[in-house]
């Protein structure tokens, strides 16, 4: 969850997720996203097990500054471990790494569930370990995914554990 307007020339993102011990929707996830303008990207979600299709939205409504966090808004699939349902949410990010002398950022939000019909409190916390390695600790409401990243150029490979224990992969490309 970043706060920062993305610059980059790549406006195209493809993106493949795997997991393990998932039901169909949350096995094989793969995206398409567009960035529109440097706050807005749009796009489509295909998870191919479950033949569900679904909008995928990213607006950065306020941009994070010295001060200020970063306000998101944005839609997707609900969480990992739903077999259907879409999630519409907002949250707050701001790295503080000035702050606490570390370097995170911190998010938290509230997520609507289609699937629960309900309201949950989102969050987690981006680490940047080095230039090209991170990790994202995601908690989405009910379960924590945390994750590591190595970065290439414009390549992204994931290694995560969904609900904590799961093991998966994804792998992204910008073009």
């Amino acid at each position: 969850m970043s706060g920062a307007t993305n610059q980059s020339s790549h406006k195209w993102a493809l993106g493949v997720r795997v997991l393990s011990n998932q039901i169909p929707r949350a096995s094989v996830r793969t995206t398409l996203t567009y960035q529109l303008h440097p706050r807005v990207s749009l796009g489509v979600e295909y998870n191919p097990r479950a033949d569900d299709v679904g909008l995928l939205a990213n607006v950065v409504a306020i941009t994070e500054n010295r001060y200020r966090p970063a306000v998101i808004f944005g839609t997707s699939s609900d969480r990992i471990g739903t077999p259907s349902g879409r999630s519409i949410y907002v949250t707050f990010s701001k790295d503080v790494s000035e702050l606490v002398n570390l370097p995170v950022a911190p998010y938290v939000g509230v997520a609507y569930s289609s699937y629960q019909d309900r309201f949950l409190t989102i969050g987690g916390l981006n680490i940047n370990w080095r230039k090209n390695l991170s990790s994202v600790v995601i908690f989405d409401g009910v379960k924590v995914h945390p994750t590591f990243a190595y970065s290439l150029g414009r390549q992204v490979f994931t290694f995560l554990l969904a609900q904590g224990k799961n093991p998966g992969v994804s792998y992204s490309v910008s073009f």
